[in-house]
């Protein structure tokens, strides 16, 4: 039988976990509160995000998801996702590359757009090869905040736009050029 448990996140808000026993259902990202849901702070898992929201170096590697109705290709590139470690970042197309699918980017940003599983599958880790990317309706700041926790600062495109101008800018091997730093 499926429960619903809520978290608080201190500065982040309530975040939602759906679950079938031990299973990841669904994870809703923390945001403002909108109703009187009530906060059960005693779930293992519900512990381990509320600490990730406060700095925690957390790893989510052992929760099991719901993975049923996902593609040999989807669940590549989300066991793939699984394996990107906390602090670092890889782009669209060295996801899809990594999962045994290169030149299959967009296809992997398609995954990570219904990602049900955000943090537990660290999408906030996957970033356009010409910038931070997208994030969802929870928007580009919100990956940016993210990242933040795991140190990883990124550029603003405004920023990006001027490093582009600039002709002694150092670039990753195969071409992909650095977006990121870590602070």
């Amino acid at each position: 039988m499926a429960e619903t448990v809520w978290y608080e996140a201190e500065d982040w808000g309530v975040g939602e976990l759906w679950l079938d026993g031990e299973t990841l259902l669904w994870h809703e990202l923390p945001g403002p509160r909108h109703e009187d849901v009530g906060v059960h702070l005693h779930h293992p898992l519900a512990d381990r995000l509320a600490a990730y929201f406060t700095g925690a170096r957390a790893a989510f590697g052992d929760v099991e998801l719901d993975l049923d109705g996902y593609t040999t290709f989807q669940r590549a590139v989300v066991e793939t996702l699984r394996g990107v470690p906390w602090g670092e970042v890889v782009t669209y197309g060295e996801l899809a590359a990594l999962a045994g699918y290169p030149n299959a980017q967009r296809a992997a940003g398609s995954v990570c757009a219904g990602n049900r599983f955000p943090v537990v599958v660290p999408c906030h880790r996957v970033v356009a090869a010409n910038g931070i990317g997208r994030y969802g309706v929870s928007g580009v700041e919100y990956k940016r905040r993210l990242l933040g926790l795991e140190n990883v600062g990124f550029a603003r495109d405004a920023d990006l736009e001027a490093a582009a101008a600039s002709p002694a800018r150092p670039s990753k091997p195969g071409g992909v050029e650095a977006r990121w730093k870590l602070l």
